[in-house]
């Protein structure tokens, strides 16, 4: 058989048709509530899994630059993982599988062709993807951060395309999209209880008023001081 009339008549990186012979490489999001609440962007890239640690979770708002810390690599199998990750062990918490797909570079032909760009923008700090998930859909720019305090510091901004969306906050949709539990219900008991009472600060009387080099002093206005929790 010869698929080459089928591949001349395909724009792949405008079509989520398959190329002939070979998939596109996959990504995943996992949502991972460690000891700090984050989300894990993962490239599949020459058999295993870049991984960006993105504090905030990404977001389809081109304005909103989100903080992407380029972590050790996964294995690819990782890709499949959903579950907790016991006490005592590094990443304690629950896991889901936030998003999953494929993606691939704009303008490349196979998937060879991907992994050497991707190879390419690692060394110059420039990644640009496309991807093709569930909840996020569209271009990617991944970009290293010059003259961070810390090397493995990237930004993950959505490109303005028809996917993008500046009121959607996409992080909102909280379900696997594997299993559509949440990460309360993979973990019932993960949720943590609200602190007791915590007493605020009060002004206090003194017979008489000091001065001292060694403190700032400001207007006390009158009103009231309530201590929040939010749940």
């Amino acid at each position: 058989m010869n698929l080459n009339a089928y591949n001349k008549k395909r724009h792949f990186e405008r079509t989520p048709e398959p190329i002939s012979g070979e998939r596109w490489p996959i990504f995943c999001v996992h949502e991972h509530a460690a000891s700090h609440h984050h989300f894990d962007l993962r490239l599949e890239h020459q058999g295993v899994l870049l991984s960006w640690a993105i504090p905030k979770g990404p977001s389809l708002n081109p304005s909103q630059k989100r903080l992407a810390i380029l972590v050790e690599d996964h294995p690819l199998e990782y890709h499949n993982f959903e579950g907790v990750i016991p006490e005592g062990n590094y990443g304690a918490g629950p896991v889901i599988i936030w998003d999953e797909g494929s993606y691939l570079v704009p303008g490349a032909t196979s998937k060879k062709s991907v992994e050497k760009a991707v190879s390419e923008g690692l060394k110059e700090g420039r990644i640009e993807i496309e991807v093709r998930g569930r909840k996020l859909n569209g271009g990617f720019l991944l970009l290293k951060l010059k003259n961070a305090s810390k090397e493995n510091s990237w930004l993950l901004i959505k490109k303005r395309d028809a996917e993008s969306e500046d009121q959607n906050e996409v992080t909102k949709l909280n379900r696997s999209v594997r299993s559509n539990r949440s990460i309360e219900e993979i973990h019932p008991h993960h949720k943590k209880t609200m602190p007791g009472p915590i007493e605020p600060m009060l002004a206090h009387l003194i017979e008489a008023p000091f001065d001292s080099d060694d403190w700032l002093f400001e207007i006390k206005w009158d009103g009231y001081r309530i201590m929040a929790y939010i749940d």
